[in-house]
């Protein structure tokens, strides 16, 4: 650190040597490993099993992985091993070391640490014994003292669940009980990663302090609920997180959604709308009056996209008002309205009561029935933009469904806009990936087959792996899209008893780019690879 200090430059180009660099050729001159610590991969509790946190600071290591036979130690003074000996004593398993960043051994000795005297703190303060388990196990002696969800070993788990959840740029949180131990999980890059193992009283702990946060019912675990927080992180940005409860067979599952200010409002081209799709949006969300659906299975991107298109269109002149189940996100430029079918206040309903409200453009969380369906077509008939989603595979798809919903042929025809089908694909980290020599163009011609596209201009990558993307080779999402809109010709199609096949054909000769060929398009250009874009959107027929 002192050298980094210093400034002390690479003798092949004279660049400047960070720490990083500094620590990976104090690794080679020792003859160990380096190694990244990848916090997602460390056991905090069998961390603090091993040694005593003034254990680990005084010698400056720290314990990464605990198998049976072994220790892997981390340090960033691999000439130092006085200490091997007595940790393979207490341990009674072999110490393999591996050189890593001062700064990072530093930061995760008091952050494993900490959690862990956390942990013990809260199991300490109650006997953990939970409650809520369908399957009941009597066992005598034990005191029926429950964890508080104001105790302070619990306060501080949840405040570094979070701050963690932060630094790892998850967009879900799952506590998820189980028999033995309690699961803790963070979604990141649409991929689920364990993160920690907790005892089910100290879950339970802490699935209550959680909901008191979010101002939802703590004594009530029988039924779901849902609930909000709002937070700040580390850089001082507020962000939002959705809540929701199931009760399981072992207690309360909690999801908490994390809503980043980074993602929550982008422009089209941050998105993944490409040029073509893009033009034919914005003259779509222009015009005066008529729905417009967005489609896709549940965490395709349908909020992210619907809310950055009502900020666009969410002037001082306009009145926008939403009726969702639940408000995913509060915004200051929107009039939203939660439904609340305790009172028999449904979409249906909130949509008829905001028809009374002059309102100019209507968001509509979801359309499941008919009686929202024909009142999405009332609000559209009588002079309202409607926005609204539906769960179908592809556009034309949205189309049948309503008319199998009952809405008639003639009603869509005189209302329907467009329809956007998405899709969400990981991308490629940009630090680490690397020409894909396996990716021909003829691979690509047989995925995108009846289809062509422009070869010359095929410059696939692979994922490789690198710190920046945790080892995975991608780093973040895009949106793929597939953009359906409603032509004279396309409106000859619409029939009662029309399939999905002669829409799709016509929308085609409208413009409209089917989801894969689209991906396949995010290929060609480096962004993500073919075999993200062949899992995540269905094929072409």
């Amino acid at each position: 650190m002192r050298l980094a200090a210093v400034g002390v430059a690479r003798a092949s180009d004279g660049a400047p040597m960070d720490v990083e660099e500094l620590t990976q050729h104090l690794a080679r001159r020792a003859g160990l490993e380096y190694l990244r610590i990848d916090p997602l991969k460390v056991d905090a509790g069998k961390v603090s099993d091993t040694m005593s946190a003034s254990y680990a600071e005084r010698h400056k290591v720290l314990p990464v992985q605990v198998t049976a036979a072994e220790v892997v130690v981390a340090t960033s003074e691999p000439f130092i091993d006085d200490w091997v000996a007595e940790v393979e004593r207490q341990s009674r398993r072999t110490v393999r070391r591996v050189v890593a960043n001062p700064a990072e051994i530093k930061r995760y000795t008091g952050e494993f640490f900490a959690l862990a005297r956390s942990v013990r703190a809260a199991i300490k303060s109650g006997s953990g014994a939970g409650t809520t388990s369908f399957e009941q196990l009597v066992e005598l002696g034990k005191s029926g003292k429950q964890l508080d969800a104001n105790d302070q070993g619990v306060i501080q788990v949840v405040d570094w669940l979070w701050q963690y959840a932060f630094d790892q740029r998850a967009s879900d949180i799952h506590l998820e009980p189980r028999r033995d131990q309690g699961v803790i999980r963070f979604r990141i890059d649409g991929v689920l990663h364990p993160v920690y193992q907790v005892p089910p009283g100290v879950m339970n702990a802490i699935t209550a302090r959680v909901k008191l946060l979010g101002r939802m019912d703590v004594v009530e675990k029988r039924r779901p609920q849902d609930g909000r927080i709002k937070t700040r992180n580390p850089g001082g940005d507020e962000i939002e997180m959705r809540l929701s409860t199931l009760p399981t067979a072992f207690g309360e599952k909690l999801v908490m959604r994390i809503f980043d200010p980074d993602t929550a409002v982008k422009d089209l081209a941050a998105l993944g709308f490409t040029p073509h799709d893009a033009a034919r949006w914005e003259q779509l969300v222009q015009r005066p009056h008529g729905i417009i659906l967005v489609t896709g299975p549940t965490g395709s991107g349908k909020t992210t996209t619907l809310y950055s298109t009502l900020r666009r269109v969410a002037t001082e002149e306009v009145n926008v008002s939403t009726i969702e189940d639940p408000i995913e996100r509060i915004d200051p430029a929107l009039n939203q309205t939660q439904v609340q079918p305790q009172l028999e206040f449904s979409f249906a309903e909130g949509v008829r009561a905001l028809m009374r409200q002059d309102p100019d453009i209507i968001m509509i969380g979801e359309i499941r029935d008919l009686e929202t369906a024909e009142m999405a077509v009332q609000a559209a008939l009588t002079g309202h933009l409607v926005f609204s989603t539906l769960h179908t595979n592809d556009a034309p798809s949205a189309l049948t469904r309503l008319m199998e919903l009952g809405v008639p042929a003639y009603l869509l025809n005189a209302t329907i806009l467009g329809v956007l089908a998405q899709r969400l694909v990981r991308t490629l980290c940009p630090a680490c990936k690397q020409p894909d020599e396996r990716g021909t163009t003829e691979l690509l011609a047989e995925a995108i087959k009846p289809w062509k596209i422009n070869s010359g201009n095929y410059r696939p990558y692979k994922p490789v792996g690198c710190v920046d993307c945790r080892m995975t080779g991608f780093r973040g999402r895009m949106g793929i899209y597939e953009l359906l809109t409603v032509s004279e010709a396309f409106k000859g199609v619409i029939q009662h008893d029309v399939g999905p096949s002669p829409l799709r054909k016509q929308a085609i000769a409208d413009g409209m780019r089917p989801l894969r060929l689209a991906g396949a398009m995010r290929a060609a250009e480096g962004l993500t690879t073919l075999e993200e874009v062949i899992a995540a959107t269905p094929p072409l027929e």
